[in-house]
């Protein structure tokens, strides 16, 4: 699955563990503070947020964008070392595909 990872640490040391962890699991870094990985099996997601959990602090935020999970987009966030997740499903006006406009 796809597996995009926001950091917003709390400490230099939190961001340099947590870079780590992304980096040991294959992550490769996009943005500035925005890693992604396009085929990270379950296991090693549910591997990645025991490490993940293992070197931040209460401090850290850690948001992760997973597709497909059960045909949906996954939010999981881990904020005040607590994870919470979101099941995002398309709408049905979201399902139709929208036609591009002819130019003026």
């Amino acid at each position: 699955m796809f597996v995009s990872v926001i950091v917003d640490p709390g400490s230099v040391e939190s961001s340099r563990a947590v870079t780590a962890v992304l980096m040991e699991y294959g992550f490769r870094k996009a943005q500035r503070a925005c890693w992604e990985h396009v085929s990270l099996p379950d296991k090693k997601l549910n591997l990645l947020k025991k490490d993940i959990d293992r070197v931040t602090d209460y401090y850290d935020t850690v948001r992760m964008y997973q597709y497909p999970v059960q045909g949906m987009l996954a939010v999981t966030e881990m904020s005040r070392k607590k994870w919470k997740r979101c099941l995002l499903r398309p709408t049905e006006d979201n399902k139709k595909e929208i036609q591009p406009k002819s130019p003026i």
